[in-house]
């Protein structure tokens, strides 16, 4: 049974997500920058756009862990299974996820980004 309520919990997901998704995004911008697209220059602005907004607000996720006494660490990965330690407000506990479900969450939540830097 953990000890992290659900609001904690979420927050140390987010520093989970992010650094993935500007993983995919960074991915995506080589790949952009040696594509052959007549204007790639939107595209990559894109990228970029999304990548800055999403560095803002890990920033923010990173300030409220710190604040909160909280820490996030990435451990192994078994090829099916990500391993994260949380350590929340001196407790240590380790959390297990499944790296399909890390991949489609990190795909939804790189399409509500998109979405956002679309509205700014």
């Amino acid at each position: 049974m953990t000890k992290i309520n659900y609001k904690d919990r979420l927050l140390m997901e987010k520093a989970i997500y992010y650094p993935l998704l500007l993983s995919v995004l960074e991915y995506d911008r080589k790949v952009t920058e040696v594509s052959n697209f007549k204007i790639k220059t939107v595209y990559l602005n894109l990228i970029e756009n999304t990548m800055n907004l999403v560095q803002r607000e890990l920033k923010k996720v990173n300030d409220q862990l710190r604040k909160g006494n909280m820490k996030v660490q990435r451990e192994l990965n078994d090829g099916l299974f990500t391993e994260y330690n949380f350590y929340h407000k001196g407790y240590f506990e380790v959390h297990r996820y499944y790296n399909a479900n890390l991949r489609n969450n990190t795909e939804r939540l790189l399409g509500e980004f998109l979405h956002k830097g679309r509205e700014s």
